[in-house]
């Protein structure tokens, strides 16, 4: 449905379908009582809602305004790879004071993001939301429809943050365990196990709270802090579309809406068979759509609680302006568990470390089990799961993988070197795929981080037992101890990237390419050595 609401938001969005100016500018990031010098789109930081239809051509015309050269990735969108804005694949970037213009035919609908892919831009601002109508009418109806745009801006450039986290890769954790700390654990585990706990990590060299590698940042939700309260209107008894997008750097959050539930239809831009949920976690990159329905005259508050319970951004559904409810404190924040490490070797009692009041979280699939990071919703009640995704139509007929891949996630904390088996971005091969074939690729994760891995130009179908419905996500989370398994099918020929969507973790090596080459011939689709495409500089 296409609602009055829905129209007044494609107007004031500044941006005409089709075709599309945008320049890269220097801009002053004032939010959240934060001010900083940044870069954005157009003069601002985010950058315009850029809104297209699908099946049109896009032109999206980019005039670089900076003195280093420039690009623009399509977060989502499934386009030719030299359209893809990864310099070195095909693309040269955009050098100061020039202008290029992006084409590409738009082949899908949903809720996506744009943002810079050259090293620090990225997180310094330079970010956007895409919202793409469809063709068809859509399966579901509402009233009003609106962006929810998650953003974590630091004081700190992004270049002084991966300085400062090569030198002491705790730099900015600001939950570090304290004498205090190990004096409530002792009183409530007994001092034998309290000592055991602060032993074995120390042993490890790491921290039961690493869970954010950078802390201090202002919580941004469409480029406004919490006392700013971006709000959007609704009638009582409206149905309302938030369209959540995480555009951050580094944090994962875990969103809520006190007082409604939240009914997601639609994951990475794909439609979804409807589940509710009363909170659900959004990890870097990712989108998810949800249908709400308020139906008294009051202020709906939409929290997004960073995971390591460090920052909440704020926003509000009110029926009029300058409604708002107070802001709740922060949950006490959760610690890793050995089972994060994938040391429980096979207790399954859920007490590899210390958890909240001694007991073990709920069960998710997608969690090693008694990981201390396993969501629990805000009330009590439901918490979204990959597993509860189900694709409302299918994208690719349901068929068997012709090879299967296991890429594991690796790295050094204490030296801040993440990488794919091993091997950082600049030392590793390409993986090479065959255009047609269908490659299963199992991300397991070894170290005590979540990673939320993005896969350029090619859908991934998330094994998340529901066979034939798989849901398509262009970035899966894969949580510390645990692994992931895809299906890609290799429908778009060139040359694409495979990396954590964490800024600095991509930065820091955790990236391969991928060549999808023509000519598929299941007998010999092995992989085969190649020359690295010399990214090593670039990130976001």
């Amino acid at each position: 449905m296409r609602s009055l609401g829905f129209a007044l938001a494609l107007a004031a969005c500044g941006a005409a379908a089709g075709e599309i100016d945008l320049s890269v500018d220097r801009v002053m990031i004032r939010a959240g009582g934060l001010e900083k010098a940044g870069i954005g789109y157009n003069g601002t930081s985010p950058g315009p809602v850029l809104r297209f239809t699908e099946g049109e051509e896009a032109a999206i015309r980019v005039t670089n305004n900076l003195d280093h050269p420039t690009s623009i990735h399509w977060h989502g969108l499934i386009l030719p790879y030299d359209m893809d804005g990864v310099i070195g694949h095909g693309f040269h970037g955009v050098a100061p004071g020039e202008t290029f213009t992006y084409r590409f035919p738009m082949r899908q609908a949903g809720t996506y993001w744009y943002h810079s892919h050259v090293h620090g831009q990225e997180a310094d601002g330079a970010y956007g939301a895409i919202v793409v109508a469809p063709k068809e009418p859509e399966p579901y109806a509402y009233d009003r429809d609106y962006v929810v745009l998650l953003n974590d801006q630091h004081p700190h450039g992004a270049d002084r943050q991966f300085r400062n986290l090569k030198m002491s890769p705790d730099y900015y954790n600001r939950q570090q365990r304290t004498l205090g700390d190990l004096l409530s654990d002792a009183r409530e585990h007994g001092p034998a196990a309290a000592l055991k706990d602060r032993s074995d990590w120390g042993e490890m060299r790491m921290m039961p709270t690493d869970i954010e590698d950078v802390q201090g940042f202002t919580p941004l939700l469409n480029g406004m802090g919490p006392k700013e309260n971006w709000t959007g209107l609704f009638r009582p008894g409206e149905t309302v579309r938030l369209r959540f997008v995480n555009a951050s750097a580094m944090t994962f959050w875990d969103v809520r809406i006190p007082g409604l539930t939240m009914q997601v239809v639609q994951a990475d831009g794909n439609d979804v068979q409807p589940v509710e949920a009363d909170e659900l976690r959004i990890v870097v990159g990712e989108s998810f759509d949800v249908l709400v329905t308020p139906t008294e005259d009051r202020a709906y508050s939409i929290l997004a609680e960073s995971v390591a319970r460090s920052a909440m951004a704020r926003g509000t559904l009110a029926p009029r302006e300058g409604m708002a409810e107070p802001m709740p404190p922060l949950r006490d924040p959760p610690r890793l568990a050995m089972a994060d490490m994938g040391m429980a070797h096979g207790d399954h009692s859920g007490h590899g470390s210390m958890g909240a009041g001694g007991e073990p979280p709920p069960f998710d699939p997608f969690y090693a089990f008694g990981s201390g990071l396993t969501p629990v919703a805000w009330n009590g009640g439901r918490f979204l799961s990959y597993a509860d995704l189900v694709a409302l139509k299918p994208r690719y007929d349901f068929r068997a993988a012709d090879r299967e891949i296991t890429v594991r996630l690796t790295g050094n904390m204490e030296r801040y070197v993440w990488s794919l088996d091993g091997v950082k971005y600049e030392d590793s091969e390409p993986m090479r795929l065959k255009l047609g074939e269908r490659v299963r690729i199992t991300f397991v994760n070894e170290t005590m981080m979540a990673h939320p891995m993005h896969i350029h130009g090619l859908w991934s179908l998330l094994d998340n037992g529901s066979g034939p419905d798989m849901p398509a996500k262009h970035v899966v989370a894969v949580a510390p101890g645990a692994s992931a398994t895809i299906e890609v099918e290799a429908d778009e020929p060139g040359l694409w990237l495979l990396h954590c969507h964490l800024a600095h973790h991509m930065r820091a090596g955790m990236m391969r390419q991928i060549i999808v080459e023509a000519d598929y011939d299941p007998a010999t689709a092995g992989a085969a050595p190649a020359a690295h495409g010399g990214m090593a500089h670039h990130g976001g």
